[in-house]
């Protein structure tokens, strides 16, 4: 595979990214078996996306606007050494119950991206 020809699964995770969506979209853009399997299968292709320097992983977090509107925006990039913990809870690859995504992870694209 050739930088330029992303697999369909690197493709997916640059879609979200592309998106600011949260980790779990990811998921509507893979094929069977990838789409309902573990989690620990995309792991390895999200951390080299994140090594070659194309997707950062950040968590929500609380933001307000000018005129006192809140909402969330991506927090600060989650380290590279803390990464593989993270992804490792199943619960980061799933929506979350009450629509929440303050504290959920997002993936955004970074400057290589």
């Amino acid at each position: 595979m050739s930088e330029s020809e992303p697999s369909d699964v690197e493709y997916a995770f640059v879609l979200n990214a592309s998106e600011i969506d949260i980790l779990p979209g990811v998921r509507g853009d893979l094929e069977e078996p990838l789409a309902s399997g573990p989690a620990a299968d995309l792991t390895p292709i999200l951390l080299a996306l994140v090594d070659r320097g194309v997707v950062d992983v950040r968590r929500y977090i609380p933001w307000v606007a000018s005129n006192g509107t809140t909402g969330v925006q991506p927090g600060p990039p989650i380290s590279r050494e803390d990464l593989p913990g993270v992804l490792a809870c199943a619960e980061e690859w799933d929506y979350p119950d009450d629509f929440e995504w303050l504290g959920r992870l997002t993936l955004v694209l970074n400057h290589h991206g």
